[in-house]
């Protein structure tokens, strides 16, 4: 661990030093020498640099250094930057500049950056695109930004069930610089129908003259085109696949979808869940510094308003339980701890059951069980709490017996009730088909606050006569 923290910080004073030195040299009109420091590093951290320079410099300086740079190591360079800054550098360079910058990204890559740029701009590019590949871009941009099909690439290697080996290792040797990934091979017949698949290890080690029927695997899985881009995430992290096929309605091989493409998938879904889990409306790719002041109000208003209702109706079953506090008004002091202990317990089952169903350990049929576990877990803990809770009322705080039985029963059933209610409400929200994830945190605390007040005051009405 000490190692991996030298490292970390080793290599972020040394990144800070370079960008730092880079800078310099571009405001001292000193590009050559710019660029022969970038060349040092290798294309995902001159992106990386490249952005620090467009956020201290602009996008001028920033085009000047990116075209100084070999052509093929500005593609890389390119593929790597944010969209936003792929945007403001198309926005600047020549038409040709950019067809070349098109023409060398991978295809998946291409359809990120034309999703993003102007209508007109993407019409200007496509017009000067042969006929057959223009057409095929129309397609890519037409599916919606959430379903497979638009993380999806139309080059892989395709092979025929009546190859051999031999004929299927030359076939990769020709095709496999313009394929996405050549480690799986997609066996297809005629109307593109997908048959199975091949590995590359599979056909490196096999005889050369075995047919590829006879080794191919016809048990593969797949996804339909227009899957939502989760679907597709849960597949990978469930098999460990490296790519993964597309198929339309009638089981046609489209596509595939490589790992490369997922991870950025899986990022988004896990911010979503987060933002989400906070009250806080999605923000899209946006990263926090840029996003501006009104729209972090406008993200996070709505939920804060929600939930300040919800404590209006709290505040209003306290006031109906005036005559209790003002006969035992110590009965106030403990009223905090019980409704962060009910929020607490109940986000902390609510939290497990939301990440068990985003890793699949959890389905809506597990109910019962997640119910009958949580019961027996908030028992013991509710049963833990509440004997140390007694002893400190009773000795520390001097407080009667009575008071300390109230305190402590209300605390044994807040802790039942909301670690219930918390790992049940995500299942519910599910269920109707509303994101779990929203069923985390604030409006878990809310709800528990609630049922917190009111089983507390109930009770020690109850046990103290009042």
């Amino acid at each position: 661990m000490e190692n991996e923290n030298t490292f970390e910080k080793n290599f972020t004073e040394n990144f800070i030093e370079i960008v730092e030195n880079i800078i310099f040299l571009l405001k001292n009109k000193k590009y050559v020498a710019a660029r022969d420091v970038l060349l040092r590093n290798n294309e995902v951290d001159i992106a990386e640099i490249l952005e620090e320079v467009l956020e201290a410099l602009g996008i001028e300086k920033t085009v000047i250094i990116f075209r100084t740079l070999p052509k093929d190591v500005s593609v890389e360079v390119f593929s790597y930057l944010p969209v936003e800054d792929q945007v403001a550098i198309i926005n600047v360079i020549t038409d040709k500049e950019i067809k070349y910058i098109l023409d060398e990204l991978d295809f998946d890559d291409m359809i990120d950056v034309l999703e993003e740029l102007p209508a007109n701009l993407v019409d200007k590019i496509l017009e000067k695109t042969p006929k057959e590949e223009r057409k095929l871009i129309n397609t890519f941009l037409n599916y919606p930004d959430t379903c497979a099909g638009s993380l999806m690439t139309p080059y892989y290697i395709s092979l025929n069930k009546d190859m051999i080996v031999e004929q299927a290792l030359a076939h990769i040797k020709n095709e496999g610089m313009d394929s996405e990934t050549i480690y799986t091979c997609y066996v297809k017949e005629q109307g593109r129908k997908l048959l199975g698949i091949i590995s590359l290890r599979t056909l490196v080690i096999s005889e050369n003259n075995a047919k590829i029927k006879d080794l191919m695997h016809e048990d593969f899985v797949c996804v339909n085109v227009h899957d939502d881009q989760e679907v597709v995430s849960e597949a990978f992290k469930k098999y460990g696949f490296l790519a993964i096929p597309v198929v339309d309605d009638e089981d046609r091989l489209v596509g595939i979808i490589t790992v490369d493409d997922i991870l950025d998938v899986i990022e988004e879904e896990t911010t979503e869940d987060f933002q989400r889990m906070a009250g806080v409306i999605d923000s899209g790719d946006a990263e926090y510094l840029d996003i501006s002041v009104w729209k972090h109000v406008k993200n996070r208003l709505p939920w804060l308003f929600v939930l300040m209702c919800s404590y209006v109706i709290t505040g209003g079953i306290i006031s109906s339980f005036e005559n209790v506090l003002s006969q035992v008004i110590s009965l106030v002091a403990y009223l905090p701890m019980l409704m962060g202990t009910g929020g607490n317990s109940g986000s902390q089952s609510a939290t497990l059951v939301i990440r068990g169903m985003a890793l699949g350990d959890v389905e809506l049929r597990d109910a019962g069980k997640v119910l009958w576990k949580e019961v027996r877990v908030s028992f013991i803990i509710g049963v833990i709490l509440s004997l140390l809770n007694f002893a400190r009322i009773c000795w520390l705080d001097g407080e009667g017996p009575w008071i300390g039985l109230a305190v402590c029963t209300s605390m044994l059933i807040i802790v039942m009730a909301a670690k219930s209610i918390g790992s049940m409400l995500p299942m519910a929200a599910k269920k109707v088909g509303i994101d779990p994830a929203l069923m985390a945190s604030p409006m878990i605390a809310s709800i528990t606050d609630m049922i917190s007040v009111v089983t507390y005051f109930l009770l020690a009405s109850l046990i103290l006569g009042l």
